[in-house]
């Protein structure tokens, strides 16, 4: 997954410029971006940190000052954590924190070329665990995959820097079942056609 994540990044970046065009007036239009931050996932009260990276789009709809918008994001992220000598000597015992994906709205109003905005949507996250016992017999070995369900609040706020360009930064938190949730403050760079 990380790889396809990366790959889609790479390959939006290379050929957006080529395919954009004046946006409409300040901050409506067609949106793709690509997102970076850093990742503190929480599971009944273990936390690690992490670096996230993915890629998004929306589309805004811009009335006056008043902005409102769709989007979706794909996501993965490095905050894996791992033990050793959990049950026996040897082993190793390792939570995994695998793709996010998010769909969900924004409000926001624009002061000067700035976006100010707040946000909230669904969002699915797969977590899992992995255990393998240290010895060439693999017979205790598994793995387990669970996609947990869950809601994201943040805002934000997003400068334009060019005609069809803008870069974001946001703060925003994600509460899923089973206690989990994640901490998140992110960074984009994105184009809108």
């Amino acid at each position: 997954m990380r790889n396809y994540v990366l790959a889609a990044l790479l390959a939006g970046t290379i050929a957006t410029p080529a395919i954009a065009q004046d946006a409409p007036a300040q901050g409506g239009g067609f949106r793709v971006e690509g997102v970076v931050g850093y990742d503190r996932p929480s599971i009944e009260n273990d936390e690690g940190d992490g670096v996230l990276y993915g890629v998004g789009v929306g589309y805004d709809f811009q009335a006056g000052n008043a902005v409102l918008g769709i989007e979706a994001e794909a996501t993965d992220s490095t905050s894996d954590e791992c033990q050793t000598d959990f049950a026996a000597t040897g082993d190793e015992l390792c939570a995994v924190i695998g793709r996010d994906l998010y769909v969900g709205g924004r409000v926001g109003a624009m002061v000067g070329g700035t976006l100010l905005y707040a946000k909230a949507g669904y969002t699915n996250a797969r977590v899992g665990i992995d255990y393998e016992d240290g010895t060439a017999a693999t017979l205790t070995d598994f793995n387990l995959r669970e996609n947990l369900d869950g809601v994201r609040v943040g805002g934000g706020a997003q400068f334009n820097v060019g005609t069809n360009s803008y870069i974001r930064t946001e703060y925003r938190y994600s509460n899923y079942e089973n206690d989990f949730d994640r901490h998140q403050v992110v960074g984009a760079f994105g184009f809108r056609f």
